[in-house]
């Protein structure tokens, strides 16, 4: 069956969807293996900056939900592109001893 003009819509983009730079490569491989489960993480992610009221870094959050850190980083950002979460303004030291920034829900 072909798909007619009208019942068209296209696939979900950053930041509702996971983004990618280059096409046919490892990223967006990556992306569409996430895509499944990002709006469960970009879910939890929010619940957990409702419930702190100074604020979590990414890295807390993926702790506080028992998630990868590097699944957990992107979708925070997703949240704030959506207007969902905000930049505090501050920083905290993570694990690695870098400053990552401290976000809040919006």
């Amino acid at each position: 069956m072909t798909p007619d003009l009208f019942s068209y819509s296209p696939p979900p983009r950053y930041p509702d969807a996971p983004g990618y730079k280059e096409r046919s490569g490892t990223s967006q491989a990556a992306a569409e293996a996430m895509a499944p489960r990002a709006g469960t993480l970009r879910a939890m992610a929010l619940t957990e900056l409702r419930r702190a009221p100074d604020g979590l870094t990414a890295d807390e959050i993926a702790d506080v939900c028992g998630v990868d850190r590097l699944a957990m980083r992107p979708r925070v950002s997703e949240l704030g592109k959506m207007g969902m979460a905000e930049k505090t303004g501050r920083t905290r030291t993570n694990e690695s001893g870098k400053a990552a920034r401290v976000w809040r829900a919006r």
